[in-house]
């Protein structure tokens, strides 16, 4: 650093080191002021093992990840995405937070290599086995935090589900804690009212698509296919090398209650867990040409299959 900036920079820390107290009051209003005026995004991340090599604990029935290789859940790279495009559009930081064993620091890299701006796990030993309900309140505590130390976030994003539990359970379980609007299912954010405090969004439903609109703080859990990751800058790729993961353990989350936390604060019970049986009769392939030929070689089939069928419906034609 060139002479001139270095004492230019030391003046600078003298003078707030010793500046009046109500000159330094006024200076961390003015921080918090500035903090306040950037949309400060989270995003709750899980990593989880590989689908095709995952191991069942044969006493606990718990996941065996030991050995087992890594990734990010791939819903929640969808969420990550689209909290990355509201940085984009709105100005501010994107946080990624995780609970899980220290290796998942790696998980946390990568998202940092796309873009996001701070990186959080929540480790500790207490943590393990934790069910989706002891999983939501570890989280919630860690956001909160999140929350005094880097600033309130009027939204925050998880995938719709993870790939090893399928219960797409922890994140309305986090905005039940968090007392937040939750909106499930989200295929895309139409309006993100920063002045009105209110986003609107679809979200998929059985019936079709509904246009759904709340007041912010929120929680959004993100569809599948909404959006496509993006590649990252070189930038990020190197800055991801030398960051800091921020690590909390339980007490560095304000987790006084450890009864909560892992298998202790998981009622759940995984009575059995077992493979389905393949069918023992195999599919009959019908070699027909065209789509009329292959409906009524189809039908032939179910009748000749179940006979009591085609007398039913021929009962039910005849009005009888």
């Amino acid at each position: 650093m060139p002479a001139f900036y270095l004492r230019r920079h030391l003046a600078r820390c003298l003078l707030f080191q010793f500046c009046e107290p109500e000159t330094t009051e006024r200076r961390r209003r003015w921080i918090s002021q500035e903090r306040d005026r950037v949309m400060h995004i989270a995003v709750c991340m899980k990593q989880v093992p590989d689908s095709g090599q995952i191991r069942v604990h044969p006493v606990t029935n718990t996941i065996m990840r030991q050995g087992v290789p890594t990734i990010i859940n791939p819903y929640d790279l969808f969420a990550l995405e689209e909290a990355l495009r509201l940085r984009d559009k709105f100005g501010g930081e994107v946080t990624v937070l995780t609970m899980g064993p220290p290796m998942a620091e790696d998980s946390l890299r990568k998202t940092l290599t796309f873009g996001a701006d701070r990186a959080v796990l929540l480790t500790d030993r207490f943590f393990a086995g934790s069910d989706t309900l002891a999983t939501s309140f570890a989280l919630a505590a860690a956001l909160e935090k999140i929350a005094r130390e880097f600033g309130e976030m009027p939204v925050i994003f998880t995938g719709k589900q993870t790939i090893d539990g399928d219960t797409a359970q922890v994140g309305p379980g986090i905005a039940k804690r968090l007392n937040l609007n939750q909106l499930t299912y989200v295929s895309r954010i139409n309006e993100l009212d920063t002045a009105a405090g209110t986003i609107t969004v679809e979200r998929r439903a059985e019936g079709g698509v509904q246009l759904l609109s709340t007041k912010m703080p929120v929680l959004i859990t993100m569809l599948e296919g909404t959006n496509e990751i993006r590649r990252g800058s070189l930038a990020d790729a190197y800055r991801a090398v030398s960051a800091k993961i921020v690590t909390w353990s339980a007490v560095d989350a304000g987790i006084t209650d450890i009864t909560k936390c892992g298998l202790r604060g998981s009622p759940t019970i995984v009575k059995k867990v077992f493979a389905p049986q393949a069918h023992a009769e195999k599919a009959t392939m019908l070699p027909v040409e065209d789509g009329y030929d292959a409906a009524a070689a189809l039908m032939n089939e179910i009748f000749k299959r179940q006979p009591a069928l085609e007398a039913d419906l021929m009962r039910f034609a005849s009005g009888q």
